[in-house]
């Protein structure tokens, strides 16, 4: 799976494509919606006020909007379990 992490005017844009599942996707947003994971800093999840998922297997957008940088997103996506669970 590849991950593009791109900053907008409104927060941070992330393209999975390749080897994704959209409902992987979809479940790594409610975790963190309903704090059931690790990945970023409460400081963090607080700054995130939307979080959409669009697209379908293969190609799944993740946008995020609030005051938060790339690297944070980064730093969350190398931790997330959901992503990087071995099959």
């Amino acid at each position: 799976m590849k991950k593009q992490v791109n900053a907008t005017g409104f927060g941070v844009n992330i393209a999975f494509s390749g080897d994704v599942k959209k409902q992987n996707i979809v479940t790594m947003v409610q975790n963190c919606s309903t704090g059931k994971c690790e990945c970023m800093s409460d400081d963090t999840k607080q700054k995130i006020q939307n979080m959409q998922v669009s697209g379908e297997d293969g190609e799944v957008k993740l946008s995020l909007e609030g005051d938060i940088t790339t690297q944070e997103i980064e730093d969350a996506l190398a931790k997330s379990t959901v992503l990087n669970t071995k099959k």
